[in-house]
């Protein structure tokens, strides 16, 4: 392991308030979402799924209408919507190129991007692209909240609070046991149950941990007999009650912190790049991974 590992993965975490709070300043590009009523589905592949997730529970509770998230291969194409919402980072994701040339002149697509100058700039109906928040790291941190901040937002979110909840985990340390567990299950209710399956990517991609993530209520239909000394389960957001003396019982430790669910994958992030160092490994070039994933024909 070289002196450099995870120093784009660590810059680029730490860089979240910032994006975060200029994505919330976004009202343009936000305005250029699917309108309150639109039936609309959210796409992605591996991280950008997972924060689809978390924007359809986010639009629909909010009452701006039916969403729908899917990764991109499992798209049904037989189901109308007013428009689709693609979120990628580099744009260049083979499964989401293919669905757009597929929809093309059919459904309007909306492209959520990081790189402005990627294939699916040409491909897509309407672009809103955040360059300031494209990553080096093969991990992705901070790409993937941002457009969550933007979706947020887009929601009527107030994100002052969040991005102050973000602040105090980076200006503060963290308890070294986060990241010291033989296994990891990650749980969430709502639109933090993405965030639950981005936390549990995150430190299996970085750490090659063994990491498990589910809805926080199905955790106790068969998976929480995984818990056990030495083990953690960690609830991103409210937790449904007796659920933390449950898994205590088991003799695993529960972890949930008092702060914004976005804010606590920030803490994550940390744990998961720390933890990977600690095991000498570079989170910014994780083993069989690239940036994106382009098949070949």
């Amino acid at each position: 392991m070289t002196d450099t590992a995870g120093a784009h993965m660590r810059a680029e975490l730490t860089s979240q308030p910032e994006t975060w709070a200029r994505a919330a300043g976004m009202r343009a590009e936000q305005a250029q979402l699917p309108a309150s009523g639109a039936r609309i589905a959210v796409v992605g592949c591996g991280t950008s799924w997972f924060m689809a997730q978390s924007y359809a529970a986010l639009r629909e509770s909010a009452g701006h209408g039916e969403t729908d998230a899917f990764t991109a291969s499992e798209f049904p194409f037989g189901r109308d919507y007013d428009a689709i919402v693609a979120l990628t980072r580099s744009g260049t994701t083979t499964e989401v190129l293919e669905l757009t040339e597929r929809v093309k002149g059919k459904t309007p697509v909306v492209a959520v991007v990081g790189d402005d100058t990627s294939p699916l700039v040409e491909l897509a109906d309407t672009v809103i692209a955040l360059p300031f928040a494209d990553e080096t790291s093969v991990v992705q941190t901070r790409f993937a909240t941002t457009a969550l901040a933007l979706f947020r937002a887009a929601t009527g979110a107030d994100l002052d609070p969040v991005i102050a909840d973000a602040q105090a985990v980076l200006d503060g340390t963290d308890d070294a046991a986060l990241g010291e567990a033989e296994q990891y299950s990650f749980l969430g209710m709502g639109w933090a149950m993405g965030l639950a399956h981005e936390a549990a990517l995150k430190m299996r991609e970085s750490s090659q941990s063994w990491t498990e993530s589910y809805s926080s209520m199905e955790y106790r239909h068969g998976p929480i007999a995984i818990a056990a000394p030495g083990r953690i389960t960690w609830q991103f957001g409210g937790a449904p009650g007796g659920l933390e003396a449950q898994v205590e019982a088991t003799g695993a430790r529960f972890v949930q912190h008092a702060i914004d669910p976005m804010a606590d994958l920030v803490r994550l992030h940390r744990v998961a790049l720390d933890r990977a160092l600690a095991k000498g490994l570079d989170p910014d070039q994780p083993r069989n991974l690239t940036r994106s994933v382009i098949l070949a024909d």
